[in-house]
């Protein structure tokens, strides 16, 4: 069976939501403003105790203070009061929420699961977004078999979790995260064959992949759910290239275009920033372990990999934040966020 993005969205989001669908007025909704995703705040959430950012409540309160109109972040496991303090705050500030719950490793841990989705429901979130690893592929594995074994327990994974989201009338996003390139992910999708499961489309994982974003984004978008918004900067080094998040519009990807593409495919798609204020990730692709299980991508994504490198290579050095004491630390990345937001409000609608 195969789904239109009309009749992903009608059975997945209720009669509402299917009305809605049917006289194209989701076209006319205004758009929500940019959101945040707590990995935007990965120093403060580590260091700053004061600022509890593992509890949502008190993430959505700062964002919302920030101007942001959401908030994607682990909700945990919640009660009632609880959730509907969640409710209140987007009810009364006309904000959103987005999971972000880990797949069931196995039947063991479904129950694990299942208590984090119908907390995410109850809490008012429309989908929630996970991941099939947390690691990057070419990190992480050594050989061919030893990701054909991951990605045959991601597929299981998968499977235990579908019926809990249908139950939950939840839609599962699953991120592109430096694992599978997007004909990869969307193939996997399509087999798993349900309006409630789809992409959180990441704009700068793939590249890691050799991916071009405005490829990654083309591939994708017909079953986008939501998104993580980044920019990125690039330069060489000695055993492939460097690759940093960078404050929006200060990158080389062409932002305006890839929200444009997945906006004429779902307009009302949620906008997360993902600035991650950390030193640059290595990409070691010219070394024999990164090509192990990516042994399928032609030489020539390469060459063009590097001509884009050295095309868009960033001006002055990327960002190395670790050099930089933890009080210096928290106030970069605050101020990479607040920098991105205004962005997003001036460039990207």
């Amino acid at each position: 069976m195969s789904w239109t993005r009309r009749e992903m969205l009608a059975a997945s989001a209720g009669p509402l939501a299917a009305m809605l669908v049917q006289t194209d007025s989701f076209a006319e909704t205004p758009r929500p403003r940019m959101g945040v995703v707590i990995h935007s705040y990965g120093i403060c959430k580590a260091n700053d105790k004061e600022r509890s950012f593992d509890d949502p409540l008190t993430f959505l309160d700062y964002c919302r203070s920030l101007g942001a109109g959401g908030v994607q972040t682990s909700l945990g496991v919640r009660d009632d009061a609880y959730a509907a303090k969640i409710q209140d705050r987007l009810k009364t500030h006309k904000l959103y929420v987005e999971g972000s719950i880990a797949l069931p490793r196995d039947k063991a841990d479904v129950e694990r699961f299942t208590a984090e989705v119908r907390t995410a429901k109850q809490c008012g979130a429309k989908l929630f977004r996970t991941v099939l690893m947390n690691g990057r592929r070419y990190e992480v594995f050594d050989c061919a078999e030893a990701y054909r074994k991951f990605f045959e327990q991601a597929k299981q994974s998968l499977k235990l979790a579908l019926p809990v989201a249908e139950k939950h009338e939840i839609r599962m996003a699953i991120e592109n995260h430096k694992d599978l390139q997007a004909p990869d992910l969307l193939d996997l999708i399509k087999k798993l064959d349900s309006p409630l499961v789809g992409v959180c489309i990441d704009t700068g994982n793939n590249i890691a992949l050799l991916e071009t974003p405005q490829e990654t984004v083309d591939v994708l978008a017909p079953l986008a759910f939501t998104m993580h918004i980044k920019d990125m900067g690039v330069e060489e080094y000695k055993d492939g290239f460097l690759l940093a998040e960078v404050p929006l519009g200060t990158g080389f990807l062409d932002l305006s275009k890839i929200v444009a593409t997945v906006r004429k495919v779902l307009p009302e798609i949620t906008l997360n920033l993902e600035m991650m204020t950390r030193d640059p990730l290595k990409v070691p692709c010219l070394t024999p372990k990164y090509w192990a299980t990516l042994e399928h991508i032609p030489g020539r994504r390469l060459a063009e990999m590097f001509a884009l490198v050295r095309a868009k290579a960033a001006k002055k050095p990327l960002p190395r934040i670790s050099q930089l004491n933890k009080d210096e630390q928290l106030k970069r990345e605050d101020e990479n966020v607040r920098e991105c937001l205004r962005y997003a409000l001036e460039k990207l609608d």
